[in-house]
């Protein structure tokens, strides 16, 4: 309903010209210009997709590796928590270029924005899965003979999985972002290679297909995490429909 009347009020706006056409396109303009375009686009989106997949799947590795030691140990993660928060003080924008700098102009420098971008929130969500477990269901295993590695696998690690879809969620939405960022400061192929060309060819109606074709994507993946999360956390449903 919300977006209906989102697009119902841009379409007023254009119809009775309030702002110039070159500023804002009409929505059939958009749409005309996304249909007329679809066939390259996806030829685009394959690799900004193929790019956020590769750097988010690295990110979410990365982050179990260094959640799980700093969970382990109380000294690493004292000396990493600081750091991995001073990495997200550094904007996105800025840390590109140097990537493309050192990784050139093909995908590495896409990945490593993907993975930088993704892994904080994730190894943050894990971190307090962690630490939601019930230090009495600890002991429990415990007096029952279980080891670290025990209680990791049985219950620190189910009981972070809620923690960690989430976390997914906004990771997922951040890397095709990051993505798109890395290939508009540098590239040959991607969404965002393309939305820098229209941009300098003020094709304004090219350019809202192609945030439309993003927003599109974003959903998608992150419908797909809510789906994996229903498949691995069948007794948080459970839960739900009691």
């Amino acid at each position: 309903m919300a977006l209906a009347l989102l697009i119902g009020i841009w379409a007023a706006v254009c119809g009775f010209r309030w702002i110039p056409s070159y500023m804002l396109p009409s929505p059939g303009a958009v749409f005309r210009a996304f249909i007329s375009e679809f066939p390259f686009l996806m030829r685009q989106a394959k690799i900004t997709v193929i790019e956020a997949a590769l750097g988010l799947v690295l990110g979410i590795v990365l982050a179990f590796i260094f959640a799980s030691l700093m969970d382990r140990f109380t000294a690493l993660y004292k000396a990493l928590y600081p750091l991995l928060v001073i990495t997200q003080t550094i904007p996105t924008i800025a840390i590109a270029p140097l990537l493309v700098l050192w990784m050139g102009y093909e995908m590495q420098p896409k990945i490593a924005l993907v993975v930088l971008t993704t892994f904080f929130p994730i190894t943050v969500a894990l971190l307090d899965g962690y630490k939601s477990v019930d230090p009495d269901a600890v002991s429990l295993l415990q007096s029952m003979g279980a080891g670290k590695f025990k209680i990791f696998r049985y219950l620190k690690l189910p009981s972070s999985l809620p923690y960690f879809f989430s976390g997914l969620k906004i990771s997922t939405s951040y890397a095709i972002v990051a993505a798109v960022i890395a290939e508009w400061l540098g590239g040959f192929r991607g969404l965002g290679v393309y939305m820098t060309k229209v941009k300098k060819a003020y094709a304004f109606d090219k350019m809202f297909a192609v945030i439309i074709l993003i927003i599109i994507i974003s959903l998608l993946l992150m419908l797909l995490v809510s789906l994996a999360s229903r498949l691995l956390t069948p007794w948080l449903q459970a839960k739900q429909k009691q």
